[in-house]
This record gives structure tokens, C-alpha cells and sequence, in this order.
């Protein structure tokens, strides 16, 4: 059976799956659509937690990441991974209690103020909207090269999927279907690095693998890693090379932004009580940890076989001839995220930093005239089975798996911005006598048009998979966060700095980005240059998240000091909501 065959036949098998598990788990009710009837275990919800977590950017883009420019860009780890405590420990056990539907609506009643719902109803939208983007583009990614076609074909077939099962399934449908997401995508990313951590290191165990001996060289995978990378004019692998402000803020804003962002809070709403929304949390640890630990090491050994592919014969000898470079690069080169160009034409593939200046002398010498090829990082794990030759059935499972952590999370976006569309504008502003049935399919016609939409701004995505996820990331530390810790430990927080503190933080981090990075993210509307030089005290738009979210405390601190203190009722609300105890339903107020 020949690879294309089956792809389809596994990929086409999943998505089979997940249609089916939507129609058994439709949902029948508002309950059922917002909060999957808060009847799901505590073990299953951390499993569809872990899937609707583990995104494109952590299952395609991450490693690509890691793997082209080293250990500075771990900072997605710690940030992702810490962001993901703090929600656990600081947020999703309070909110739980508080026993509603969605994030704005929490925000609304917290600050008695219909305002401030609307308010966060738009910081959702933009922050899920932005972070949609990334798994569309991931989508498109993963189809156009194992489904061979274009990358906008690649995205109108994974919003059909999507529309399948979300709009028929709501949360409850999600749910199981986020499980069976989990199982495909954990299986295809672990057993290719299992296969590649034996044949680089004799390790089966990946995370030992990445710090053992390389099998080739004789001396550690990572000493060797850092060798042939600087001796093509790369920075080392291993070493410390961007602005320590910059990387502490950029992780700092993918922490905060994680415990911010309201399409992995809802999760914690479909559970019976607040006791199980902790133990959800921590088992949705243990199954992110089983990707998050392989991570760095699948990074390192796909750089490793880039490396050894294109120089089969070490660095001193002759790289690859472009006429015997294998079908991998072939396929890839199909799909346009693979280049080359004969620069110098003498038939063969170099590869190197061509900015460096201490390698131009070298480049010189050899006769070259510049690196041709070019790696889009989005496709490293995806190509990772095929760079190692491993079997036909292993490839076509990682094209699964792309898709699962893709489809799984834009799932999870899609439902909280129509739940906040339906419920917290439709019923809860426009149309308050709205009937059950109306409201749910409001719900889903919500649902539809936001999934054209986040088709459309992926068809022009502002970087890879990962880069495009810390955006919404930084947009949801800015806006959202500072109101769900002020409205759970600060009593004196108000209506007005709630709704003045969200305003400062949205438009503060979202116009910063669009300086750099365009209007909707469009190539050439940017009124700067996105470079280092550019940026304001050096401060990325990836890292602006963290700056925008002390704006959106401060501007909400001051404000709350200087205006009146919530009602007495409210200040209440809030120290029952920080009682450490279960709670089966809405606190009374």
C-alpha cells in the first residue's frame, strides 16, 4: 500500500472517529453545550484538558522551534507548563465554584456590571480568534503535504471537520471527542521519538536519550549537537543568545496568558464539583508532561538528522547532491514549506548560517554562495518519521496526530466564542427572554461563523504555528487575567477599574502588535519594521502581553481606589467564592 493510500486510510479513520463520537455525545441542552452537563470525570476531563491544551503550536510548532534556534526557545516550555500551575492552583478551582457557563459571565456578575461582561466578551473573541489562527495554520500544514494538496484546500477541510462535530456536539460532544484526540496525538508523537532516540542515542526514552551518548560520534548528543551547528556558522545549540529582558517577559506572558485563556478554563466548568476541577488539573499535568518532557529531546535529534541528511559524509566532504536528496525532501518540497536554490550551481545542497560573519570566510573558500535550502520549522515533527526512514504506518499516524492537537484545541476556541456570543451577548444583552432551544442554536450559528472566520485570517497567519499562539497568549494576559485574579483576591476591585483595566490592557497590547505585525495580520500593513532594532526598549510583540497585563492592574487599581467601593453584597461573593470547599452548584448571591 503506497503512503498517500495510507494517510487517508488513518487520517480519514480518526476523523470517522471523532464525527461518530459527536453524534453519540450531541448535545441536547444549553447544559450540554456549554458545560457538557458538569457530569464529566475528573480523569476524562484532564485528558480532553491535556488535548484541548496541547495545540498545533505544542505538538507541530514547538519543537520545530526549539529544534532552529536551541534552548532559548524552551522559554515555550516553562512558560506554557508554569502558566498551566498557576491556573490550576490560583484560578480554575475558584471560578469552578462559582458555577457558571463562561468567563464573561463570571466577569459580569464579579463586577456587577453588564459593561464589564461585553467588555470581556470582546478580549475572548480577539484572544481566541488570534490563537485560532495558529491551528489553522497547523491544519493546513499537516494536509498539504499527506493529503497533497494546497494549504487553503488543507484548512477548508479541517473546518468541515471541525464544523461537524463542534456545531452537533457542543462541549459535551468535545469532551469525548477531545479523548480520543489526546490517545492519537500522544501515540503519534511519542513512538516516532521512541524509534529516533534508539537509533540516535540506543535509548528508548526520549528525555534520557536527549542527554545520553550519540551513537555515531561517541561523545553526548548535545556536545555533538552544538559541534556541527557552530561548525556551519549556526549559534550553539545549547547557549543563552537573546535579550534575557525580553525571553523573561515573553515567558511571563505565555504564563499568565495561559491561565487566561477562557477555551481552557471552560474545562474546568463541566465537572461535578470543585474538588474534581483540582484533581482535573492534575491529571491533565501528567498527560501534558508525557509530550512536554519529549519535546526538547525531538527537537534536538530532528536537527541532528536535518544536519546528517544533507551532509551524509560529515562536514568535510562533499553535501548532498540535489538530484539524490531523498523522497522526504521531495514531498515537502511540494508543498513549498521545503526550498532550494542552486545558488552557486554546482549541484549540490548547502546548508548553512549564510549571515554569519565568521563563517563567510569559509563559505568564501568552499566556493559557496549562500545556504539553499530553507526549513519551515512547522513541518519538523511532521517530517521527523520520514527524515528517519521509519515504517509507512508510523507516518501516517503523526498526520493524525498533527491534526488531533490542531483540530482539538480550535474546537475548544471555537466553542468559548460562541458561548460568549450566545450566551453572554444574545441572552444575556439582546435578547434576555430567549428560549432554551434558541439559545442553543444562536450557540451554533455562532459557532459556524466563527469558524469561516478563523479560515479566512488562516490563510494569512503572521508566523509559525507557535509564534502566532504566543500572540493570543500575550492579548489574554493583558486583558483577561488581571480581572479574574482582581475578581477572585481583590476584594476593592470595582466595575469601573474592572472594565478600565481590561480597555488599557486589549487595546494597549493589541495595537503594539499590530504596529509590528499588520493590520489582521496582513503581510506589509505594519507601520514598523518587525525587527529587535525596532521594537521599544527591545520589547517583542510576542513578550508586549506581560507590559500590557501590569497596565491592566495598574489602570484597574487606580481607578478602583479612586471611584466607590463594590457593593457589600459583591465583597461578600468574593470571600465565599476563596472558601476552600466543594461546591456542586452557583454560589448563592
Amino acid at each position: 500500500m503506497d503512503q498517500y493510500t495510507l494517510n487517508l486510510l488513518v487520517v480519514g479513520a480518526t476523523f470517522a472517529l471523532y464525527i461518530g463520537i459527536a453524534i453519540w455525545a450531541r448535545a441536547g441542552s444549553t447544559s450540554d453545550f456549554y458545560a457538557a452537563g458538569r457530569g464529566v470525570h475528573p480523569v476524562t476531563n484532564g485528558m480532553a484538558t491535556a488535548a484541548d491544551w496541547m495545540s498545533a503550536a505544542s505538538f507541530i510548532s514547538m519543537a520545530g522551534l526549539i529544534a532552529f534556534v536551541g534552548y532559548d526557545n524552551s522559554s515555550f516550555l516553562m512558560g506554557w507548563t508554569g502558566g498551566y500551575v498557576l491556573l490550576a492552583l490560583l484560578l480554575a478551582p475558584y471560578l469552578r465554584k462559582f458555577g457558571k457557563f463562561t468567563v464573561p459571565e463570571f466577569i459580569g456578575d464579579r463586577f456587577y456590571s453588564p459593561t464589564a461582561r461585553l467588555v470581556a466578551v470582546l478580549c475572548l473573541i480577539v484572544a481566541s480568534v488570534t490563537y485560532v489562527i495558529g491551528q489553522m495554520t497547523g491544519v493546513g500544514v499537516a494536509f498539504s503535504r499527506f493529503l497533497e494538496v494546497d494549504n487553503a484546500t488543507g484548512l477548508f477541510i479541517g473546518a468541515g471537520v471541525v464544523f461537524l462535530y463542534a456545531v452537533l456536539g457542543g462541549m459535551k460532544g468535545i469532551t469525548y471527542t477531545q479523548v480520543a484526540q489526546y490517545c492519537v496525538l500522544i501515540t503519534a508523537y511519542t513512538i516516532p521519538a521512541i524509534f529516533i532516540s534508539l537509533q540516535l542515542t540506543g535509548t528508548p526514552i526520549p528525555p534520557i536519550g536527549l542527554f545520553s551518548e550519540h551513537v555515531a560520534s561517541g561523545q553526548p548528543l548535545l556536545e555533538t549537537l552544538d559541534q556541527v551547528v557552530q561548525d556551519l556558522g549556526f549559534a550553539s545549540y545549547t547557549g543563552h543568545h537573546t535579550n534575557t529582558f525580553n525571553m523573561v517577559l515573553f515567558t511571563f506572558s505565555l504564563m499568565i496568558g495561559t491561565a487566561g485563556l477562557p477555551h481552557v478554563i471552560i474545562r474546568f466548568f463541566t465537572v461535578p464539583k470543585v474538588a474534581d476541577a483540582r484533581w482535573s488539573a492534575g491529571w491533565a499535568l501528567v498527560f501534558i508532561a508525557l509530550l512536554y518532557l519529549s519535546a526538547p529531546a525531538v527537537g534536538a535529534m530532528a536537527r541532528m538528522n536535518i544536519i546528517d541528511t544533507v551532509y551524509p559524509n560529515g562536514l568535510q566532504a562533499e553535501p548532498l547532491a540535489f538530484d539524490e536528496r531523498p523522497d522526504w525532501m521531495i514531498n515537502w518540497e511540494i508543498t513549498g514549506l521545503l526550498t532550494f536554490e542552486d545558488k552557486n550551481g554546482d549541484g549540490l545542497i548547502q546548508f548553512y548560517n549564510d549571515q554569519s560573519e565568521s563563517f563567510a570566510a569559509t563559505a568564501e573558500a568552499n566556493g559557496w554562495a549562500g545556504s539553499e535550502m530553507s526549513v519551515n520549522r512547522d513541518i519538523l515533527v511532521l517530517a521527523n518519521p520520514e527524515i528517519a526512514q521509519l515504517p509507512g504506518w508510523v507516518i501516517a499516524l503523526v498526520a493524525a496526530g498533527g491534526l488531533a492537537a490542531a483540530l482539538s484545541t480550535a474546537a475548544g476556541l471555537l466553542l468559548a466564542i460562541s458561548s460568549a456570543v450566545s450566551h453572554d451577548v444574545i441572552k444575556a444583552t439582546i435578547n434576555p427572554g430567549i428560549s432554551e432551544k434558541g439559545e442553543l442554536l444562536a450557540a451554533r450559528i455562532a459557532m459556524a461563523a466563527a469558524i469561516a472566520v478563523a479560515t479566512w485570517l488562516g490563510l494569512n497567519p503572521p508566523g509559525f504555528a507557535a509564534q502566532t499562539v504566543a500572540l493570543a497568549f500575550g492579548i489574554a494576559a493583558a486583558s483577561i487575567f488581571p480581572a479574574l485574579m482582581m475578581g477572585i483576591f481583590y476584594k476593592r476591585a470595582n466595575n469601573y477599574g474592572a472594565i478600565a483595566g481590561m480597555l488599557a490592557g486589549l487595546i494597549f497590547t493589541v495595537s503594539y502588535i499590530f504596529v509590528y505585525k499588520g493590520f489582521l495580520f496582513i503581510p506589509g500593513t505594519n507601520m514598523l519594521p518587525d525587527t529587535a532594532d525596532a521594537w521599544v526598549f527591545g520589547i517583542s510583540p510576542l513578550s508586549i502581553g506581560s507590559i500590557g497585563a501590569m497596565l491592566n492592574f495598574a489602570v484597574a487599581i487606580i481607578v478602583s481606589r479612586a471611584t466607590a467601593e463594590p457593593p457589600q453584597e459583591i465583597q461578600d461573593l468574593v470571600e465565599s467564592i476563596r472558601v476552600p470547599r466543594g461546591a456542586t452548584g452557583p454560589v448563592a448571591h
